[in-house]
């Protein structure tokens, strides 16, 4: 290949970096195998657009510039990439790393760049941060901790190439204004939990916005308690201004880094240096109102194609690496997960709730042999759902699932999300609800199985002392005859024995039953037709999706249930009245997709019902 087609190639990568999707582009000069049968025009574009990125990388690589004094993690990318790859996509594989640029292959995407070649290579900003030097530089032994906590000794350049392209930008569509962009995969874990931050002020701190410290959690307080008065937010998202949404995603950004630095600091990390010398700069805050001030000034470096990265590494110098290390079960492991560069669950959580714990349960669970498994550790602004609850492999606690503001992260087996809601009432709970979730904290604090949902005896006398619970003693010796205490036995056991009381008693009438509006953002940017389903002389276009859904949640039990309980116990000719059926009654005009499966791990037996595409969390 010439080095004036080379040079083109280059020119042509970073200016695709630096838009949306891809525009028409010739074939990439270089070897490539054939396309896929039956490949869908978007994928096409896709997978070409790898292709031509792949050979810029290489070009890039090879054209290495003198050492600089420090390498910094946020400039080892290859600038000039855009998507990751499906999971249909090869996988990358490890490989050891090599001595010299020379050595590095770029035949496939899995081709792995060792740590001390991509560190040398030449990085290029669209963002100049100017001449003068701000902040302090990155300790070269720090960057190299950093480096290899985040990805590990080796990175795939396909995991290298999606966690470099991808800025933390709106969608330009007025339907989805209030949404940050994402590309495919990779940092989305870091983007969908700054958009549940960015809704939070945009939904319920629009008239405050001009203040630098309104994240400040005392004030957060207050307008929580004037949203819950009956008070719900706007959806009219097209009416956002662009200083609006700027200053929302600036307070999202310093809410959460003093949240990682447990409230006293935040560091902010960017790009100094000459423009063929940039290195990994770093400021430390201890004003909310001076971060506010420097993160408002320096947002494009955010927006730049290493944003989400940059914030990423801000994320984790200011809860400190030490810190994080600590806060993870295995800190062998890197951050960004093989082999397609997911955000791992650690991320997630330290961006949730400051500390980079593995699991999504309440608290610590104690293994014995002081060992034990990490949490999250307690209340938290925007909260986190997923799919894998309801596929019974793993227990979301109630921090996540009760957030302090109406906004879930949702995850899928590949992608996060974001589901919201515009009235904080949503989350009320009524006199039966606040009960059923008292006594089941109080069971989950004695859960040691992993949230397999079950106890040991001592814990079960021990839930039964906190939550003032008497049993008679033949039911008492029931639960406890086969040494462990399962959930759903006791709860039915304290149903029945709330049955022959007389029932619950509910003075509202409703017994529990709600009705509420939600809604549903994914980032990753899909071809839509414009022109609302009419093909004639429309164009496919890319936008990210919001769905509105309609729930419905039925009551957790009635006086009804009861009745229809003992009919169908006489009829069956059971003779073990302590188990109560609980089973849904049948509903109507309700549609189903993975979403309302993390929508019942939040509300049980919950119908939705939405107007267009299926929402969708992959």
């Amino acid at each position: 290949m010439g080095d004036r087609d080379e040079e083109e190639e280059l020119q042509m990568a970073l200016r695709m970096s630096l838009h949306g999707s891809p525009p028409a582009q010739p074939e990439p000069k270089r070897s490539k195998p054939p396309s896929p049968a039956g490949e869908s025009p978007e994928a096409e574009a896709r997978r070409k657009q790898r292709e031509l990125m792949a050979a810029a990388a290489e070009k890039r690589l090879r054209a290495v510039a003198p050492p600089v004094a420090v390498a910094p993690p946020a400039a080892v990318a290859p600038p000039a990439a855009v998507v990751v790859p499906p999971p249909s996509q090869p996988t990358a594989v490890v490989a050891e790393q090599t001595s010299s640029p020379e050595d590095v292959k770029v035949e496939s995407e899995s081709t792995v760049v060792p740590m001390e070649d991509v560190k040398e290579a030449e990085v290029e900003l669209e963002v100049d941060v100017g001449e003068e030097e701000k902040g302090e530089e990155l300790h070269p032994e720090l960057a190299e901790k950093l480096w290899l906590m985040v990805f590990g000794s080796g990175v795939s350049k396909a995991v290298l190439a999606q966690w470099s392209n991808q800025g933390i930008r709106f969608s330009s569509d007025p339907e989805t204004a209030m949404g940050l962009v994402q590309h495919e995969g990779g940092p989305c874990g870091v983007l969908a939990t700054v958009q549940a931050y960015v809704l939070k002020y945009l939904l319920f701190f629009s008239d405050n916005l001009g203040n630098p410290e309104v994240s400040d959690p005392s004030f957060a307080l207050g307008q929580r308690r004037f949203y819950q008065s009956s008070f719900a937010a706007r959806d009219d998202f097209s009416s956002l201004t662009e200083d609006g949404k700027t200053r929302a995603l600036v307070h999202a950004m310093v809410e959460i880094l003093f949240l990682c630095g447990t409230g006293k600091r935040a560091v902010v990390a960017f790009i100094g240096g000459v423009i063929r010398e940039k290195v990994l700069r770093i400021s430390t805050f201890t004003s909310r109102k001076d971060a506010f001030t420097m993160l408002l000034a320096n947002i494009p470096l955010f927006q730049s194609r290493l944003g989400a990265m940059l914030f990423l590494i801000s994320s984790l110098l200011s809860r400190g690496l030490d810190c994080i290390q600590a806060d993870r079960d295995d800190p062998s492991q890197p951050l960004v997960t093989a082999p397609f560069g997911h955000a791992s669950q650690e991320i997630v959580n330290l961006l949730l709730c400051g500390e980079a714990v593995p699991n999504v349960f309440d608290g610590k669970m104690d293994l014995g042999g002081g060992m034990s498994l990490k949490g999250i550790p307690n209340d938290v602004e925007v909260g986190f759902l997923t799919l894998l609850e309801s596929l019974n492999l793993c227990k979301v606690g109630q921090y996540l699932k009760c957030p302090k503001w109406p906004i879930w992260v949702v995850g899928s087996e590949s992608h996060y999300t974001v589901l919201f809601a515009l009235n904080p009432n949503v989350q009320e709970e009524n006199e039966l609800e606040e009960r059923e979730s008292k006594i089941r904290r109080a069971f989950d604090a004695q859960d040691q199985s992993g949230g397999g949902g079950f106890i040991a005896v001592e814990g079960f006398q021990q839930v039964l002392r906190d939550t003032d619970i008497t049993f008679p003693s033949d039911k008492l010796d029931d639960l406890c005859n086969a040494g462990v205490i399962v959930w759903s036995e006791f709860w039915q056991a304290l149903l029945q024995l709330d049955k022959r009381a007389g029932g619950m008693k509910d003075p509202t009438g409703l017994m529990g039953k709600k009705q509420f509006t939600i809604y549903h953002f994914n980032g990753i940017a899909k071809s839509v037709l414009n022109g609302s389903g009419n093909t004639g002389g429309s164009t496919p276009i890319q936008r990210p999706r919001i769905c509105k859904l309609n729930v419905s949640v039925p009551p957790r039990w009635t006086q009804d249930e009861y009745l229809a309980d003992v009919v169908s116990s006489s009829a069956s000719g059971s003779k073990n009245d302590s188990v109560l059926s609980l089973a849904p009654p049948v509903q109507t005009a309700c549609q189903h997709a993975p979403l309302v499966d993390c929508i019942r791990t939040r509300w049980p037996r919950a119908a939705c019902s939405w107007s267009g595409d299926v929402p969708s969390i992959v």
